[in-house]
This record gives structure tokens, C-alpha cells and sequence, in this order.
């Protein structure tokens, strides 16, 4: 995945709390013992927001709403810092991620609403409680806002046995942003039923997202930026999308559940198995069409 150099990047998508103080007393737990383990692995990863999850929690004081280092702002001017820096890459995509919805949603006669990235360390204040590192990258419906810890990239990798690379973790980015397309459409309230297992809204609404994330990779490279007046991702190659559904496979339901429990219980899955994770992702990617993404049928 290759930034067009030239373009300028704005900062305004992003909000960096990295460097904020941590949270004296301040705690989110979930059940104990190793399923309550599993529940947070099996729940988190790539979820949309801790309310969903039965994730109890307590504020402490509150992180600051802005790093004093804001070091995106000061360190992602341009695409060319976007091919240098993790951070700036994650901003570059966010970019381009909203442009394509904004693109899509005015083709089909509505109007976007856009979201805003918030990178953050340890812990974090959100409008859906207070969530730890621990959490993973998710999507906050109340406050329309997708967290990040950074550190989560490196776990993908280490952890849960993702490849990596640039544009496995601009398929995560990619991934929360279609939580956020659901918010605004209206599906992402199905996944509130309470219900797990293979046939279950929340494994429907997970992989429409990972779906809608292939969506936003198929068009990527056509997507217009308005600092250059051509499209701020040059180039996504075919290695590029293997590394996309190589880290959707990896946090695939089963794939997680036998690491870490070794044994697959289908009746408990809320994201969906590998497999169609893999499936969902490469529909969106192969088709670039919102259309070819309902789960739900």
C-alpha cells in the first residue's frame, strides 16, 4: 500500500490522547476465571464498544481529550510521512476510508456523517465507558468515534498469529469504519439481542463489517483526495489484500477459541469463524459494492 506522497494530510479526522495521564483506580472487568478470559479475547476483538460486551465499568479521572504531545499533528503533514509513519498511516487511511463513504453515500442520495479516530495508551474515556488496552481497536456508537491503541498491531502479529504489515492494519481501521456505516444506516443496533452462535445477529453484523471493509479496499485506489485532485492511496496490490485476509482469518472466531481454550464452541461466537470472515472481506473486495454485503439474509 503506497500513499501518493504529495498529498497534504489533515489532522482534524484523528483525535491523539497518546500521552495522557492514566487513570488512578479507574477499571473495566469483565467475568473472571478463564471464561471470563475468553469472554474478553472472544468479545473485544474488533467489537463495537464495551456496553455490548457486558463489560462493567468504573471511571476514574478523567484522560485529557488531547495529548499536549499531539504528536499527529505535528508529525503527519504529508502522504509521504503517511509511507514513513504507523501513526500518520493510520490517519492517511481514515482519510481515505471517509472519503469513500462520503463518495458513496452522496451516489446514493443520502449524506455522510463522518467519525473521528482516536489513538490513545493504556486507558481511555469513552461516551460507551471506560476501556483499557486490553480492549483492542473498537467502535464507539454513542460518541460515533473508532478507538486505537497502537500496541494492538504488534499483538496481532505476536499474539493471534497475523502476518501484518501496513494494510493488515488498515483493514482494522477499515473494519471499525463499518461499524460506523452500520450506526448510520440502522444495523448495528441488531447485534444488541444478546444472542451468540454462528447464525446469530451479532456474527451477521461483524462480517457486513468486515465486508464493508473489502468494499472500501476494492475502490481505494479511485477514491479522489481533495489536497491533490487524485487519490491518496497510489497503489494496493494483491499481497496487500492476502495481508487483509490473512488478519481477518485471524481473528476468527475458532482460530481464537482454540488457541486460547483449545477447543471450538460455536454456540458462543460473536464474530464469526475464519473462514467467513475471510469469505465476507474478499466478497466486499471483489465486488466494491454496499449491496453485496447483507449478512442478514
Amino acid at each position: 500500500m503506497q500513499f501518493d506522497d504529495d498529498a497534504r494530510l489533515d489532522s482534524s479526522e484523528v483525535e491523539d490522547r497518546r500521552g495522557g495521564s492514566r487513570i488512578p483506580g479507574g477499571k473495566a472487568t469483565v467475568g473472571g476465571g478463564i471464561v471470563g478470559l475468553i469472554a474478553l479475547i472472544m468479545g473485544l476483538l474488533f467489537g463495537v464498544g464495551p456496553e455490548q460486551l457486558g463489560l462493567s465499568t468504573e471511571e476514574g479521572e478523567p484522560v485529557p481529550a488531547s495529548s499536549s504531545f499531539n504528536q499527529v499533528k505535528e508529525a503527519c503533514k504529508s502522504g509521504h510521512d503517511a509511507n514513513t509513519r504507523e501513526d500518520c498511516r493510520l490517519l492517511a487511511v481514515t482519510r481515505s476510508t471517509q472519503a469513500f463513504w462520503r463518495q458513496e453515500f452522496a451516489r446514493r442520495g443520502g449524506q455522510y456523517s463522518p467519525a473521528t479516530t482516536v489513538f490513545f495508551e493504556n486507558r481511555v474515556n469513552t461516551a460507551c465507558g471506560t476501556a483499557g488496552s486490553a480492549v483492542g481497536p473498537f467502535y464507539c456508537p454513542a460518541d460515533r468515534k473508532v478507538y486505537l491503541d497502537l500496541g494492538f498491531f504488534e499483538d496481532l502479529r505476536t499474539k493471534y498469529g497475523a502476518i501484518g504489515g501496513p494494510f493488515a492494519q488498515a483493514y482494522v481501521v477499515a473494519h471499525e469504519y463499518g461499524h460506523h456505516i452500520q450506526n448510520l444506516t440502522g444495523t448495528l443496533q441488531r447485534a444488541q439481542d444478546g444472542r451468540q452462535g454462528p447464525n446469530s445477529n451479532a456474527v451477521k453484523v461483524e462480517l457486513q463489517a468486515d465486508c464493508y471493509a473489502g468494499v472500501w479496499a476494492h475502490n481505494a485506489t479511485n477514491v479522489t483526495d481533495a489536497s491533490i485532485g487524485r487519490p491518496l492511496i497510489k497503489t494496493l496490490t494483491e499481497d496487500d489484500i492476502r495481508d487483509g485476509l490473512d488478519a481477518a482469518a485471524a481473528v476468527g472466531d475458532d482460530r481464537i477459541q482454540e488457541k486460547f481454550q483449545g477447543r471450538v464452541s460455536p454456540e458462543s461466537w460473536t464474530h464469526g469463524s475464519a473462514e467467513q470472515r475471510r469469505q465476507w472481506f474478499y466478497q466486499g473486495y471483489r465486488t466494491g459494492d454496499m449491496a453485496q454485503c447483507n449478512t442478514f439474509r
